[in-house]
């Protein structure tokens, strides 16, 4: 055996990926759009003490009636027009499911774990019987596309810099969001008041209850508007990435977020890392079929079976919640309800 196969196979690579990079990065942000948007509701619910498990068919729900409305509304409201509701109905389906986690996890004290699974498959079910009633048999057009920005050819052919500009700007608004939204969060939550307490919350509910904080208005409050965040994903996969809805078509990105949550520490800005590490194992199956790698080592990607680069985010999400999990510290509270003292 060549004892230097391994090192140039080592270099090709990296060769193989600086020369794909430009065609990567924008491919990257949009596959981690909607697992960092998954990721941020996770992490409000968590950080107030409430484990939503259930982002998965929110994002579903929200899928569905957001591109429902666009395709309700495209003809008599124009395409423009039916696409912003169809936006603002897949943030207010999101909240809606929301605060109905609420009610089942901080009012009725119902298993927080029980509460998000009976919401995914309410979602797998409900979608799936709605498209087949609705959507499928009326035979009219879709609900059309969000139109993305693209950058000018000056800034996107800048050595180094344009590659970069092109991941974050050459994007849809809804892709575009995703960075302010996690910086906003990531302020909010470590330096604002409304941080303060939903961090106080999250650790230790008694204390807080006993400063004053209302306990339950703030898991209230965080899981709503983290619903309503994962309900922007869900209107990102149906109006802005895709332009239609398939049945399940969420295909696990919930579950794929609550790994990014862990993996970043419950922390907005080390989730929307972790959502990127998953959309570039995700992107990285997808341009070795497009552009796929010469010489020895083509030779060797071809060799492995296609369905082993599907599977890539997955086992990285196997690798991540066997190995961080343990090391990763959640918030004291977590997935315990509170009650007041004096009421069982």
């Amino acid at each position: 055996m060549d004892i230097l196969a391994l090192p140039r196979l080592v270099w090709e690579f990296l060769v193989y990926v600086f020369a794909v990079m430009p065609d990567l990065l924008p491919i990257i942000l949009s596959l981690a759009t909607p697992l960092a948007l998954g990721a941020l509701c996770g992490v409000l619910g968590e950080r107030s003490g409430v484990v939503n498990i259930g982002i998965e068919g929110i994002m579903l729900m929200a899928a569905f009636f957001g591109y429902l409305t666009g395709f309700a509304l495209h003809e008599p409201l124009g395409t423009g027009a039916a696409l912003a509701l169809g936006i603002v109905v897949a943030v207010a389906t999101g909240a809606l499911l929301g605060l109905l986690h609420a009610w089942l996890t901080v009012t009725v004290r119902a298993d927080q774990i029980i509460a998000g699974t009976m919401m995914n498959i309410a979602a797998f079910g409900v979608t799936g019987y709605l498209n087949r009633l609705v959507i499928t048999p009326s035979g009219r057009g879709g609900a059309g596309v969000i139109p993305t920005f693209h950058l000018p050819d000056q800034l996107a052919t800048l050595p180094f810099l344009g590659p970069i500009l092109a991941m974050f700007l050459d994007q849809g608004p809804i892709a575009m969001s995703v960075i302010v939204l996690v910086l906003i969060s990531q302020f909010a939550l470590f330096r604002t008041r409304w941080g303060l307490r939903t961090r106080a919350v999250g650790e230790h509910p008694k204390a807080a209850d006993t400063v004053g904080i209302n306990v339950f208005r703030q898991r209230y409050l965080n899981v709503i508007i983290g619903c309503g965040i994962a309900g922007l994903a869900g209107a990102y996969l149906t109006l802005e990435s895709t332009g239609s809805f398939q049945n399940g078509m969420t295909n696990g990105r919930g579950f794929i977020a609550l790994a990014a949550v862990i993996f970043g520490r419950w922390t907005p800005l080390g989730s929307f890392l972790g959502a990127l590490l998953f959309g570039t194992a995700t992107a990285f199956g997808i341009i070795v079929n497009v552009r796929p790698a010469e010489g020895d080592l083509g030779t060797l990607m071809k060799t492995i079976p296609t369905f082993w680069y599907a599977a890539l985010p997955y086992l990285i999400t196997v690798v991540i919640l066997a190995g961080v999990v343990g090391r990763s510290t959640p918030p004291a509270a977590d997935g315990v309800p509170y009650a007041k003292e004096g009421k069982g």
